[in-house]
């Protein structure tokens, strides 16, 4: 028993290896587009992504001449991940001091918990942006929400309601780009926060999501 969950931990014990869970978190991806989305050697991917299937996190799809994972199991290893960084957010030093001087010296305000953003949807309460990359959105997004990616964000406001709360959400609790936004929507006189972790959580709770089928 401890063997085998030893294996499991060995898996995760990489950076590359936990970046290429949270990108598989949005969605299947090929070997190419996670080796491009993680500045990595196609081959070097390929490797870390054996080691993970070794440890039954991720599964493969063959299509033609491609490779494609997903994660498998996938709320279980989306929870795992969100475990492990609660752990570190409790115990590492490191961790502690990044959310302190990067994350929360961004934004200090309390984020939106995914029960309260359930019933301000279910009521019309808010304005809701996914800022994600688009082919991220187009994999799959929470009911309603916009896709308005961080780079395009600044020429979209005029689009936006002022008198609205806004919401943003990215991938994850970690995830860089929901900060910034919020940052910047407040910056020009926007009510806006940002969820608690992101779209992989949201999905892993049985929370309704959509999905663009070809």
């Amino acid at each position: 028993m401890f063997a085998s969950l030893a294996e499991i931990a060995q898996a995760l014990g990489h950076v590359h290896r936990l970046e290429l869970l949270e990108h598989l978190g949005q969605g299947e991806r090929s070997v190419e587009d996670l080796a491009s989305r993680s500045d990595l050697s196609v081959a070097n991917t390929s490797r870390h992504l054996q080691i993970l299937r070794r440890a039954r996190l991720v599964e493969p799809r063959r299509d033609g001449k491609h490779t494609f994972y997903s994660l498998a199991g996938g709320p279980e290893v989306i929870r795992l991940l969100r475990a492990l960084g609660y752990v570190g957010e409790r115990n590492a030093a490191e961790v502690k001091l990044v959310m302190a001087a990067y994350f929360r010296a961004r934004d200090g305000m309390e984020p939106v918990s995914r029960d309260d953003l359930a019933a301000r949807l279910r009521d019309g309460l808010v304005t809701l942006l996914d800022v994600r990359p688009e082919n991220e959105f187009d994999l799959g997004h929470l009911p309603g929400a916009l896709s308005v990616p961080l780079p395009t964000l600044e020429r979209r406001l005029a689009d936006l309601p002022q008198a609205r709360d806004i919401v943003a959400y990215c991938r994850g609790p970690y995830c860089v780009l929901a900060f910034e936004a919020v940052a910047t929507l407040r910056a020009h006189g926007f009510n806006a926060r940002r969820l608690v972790d992101g779209f992989p959580e949201w999905s892993a709770e049985g929370l309704p999501v959509e999905r663009f089928t070809a």
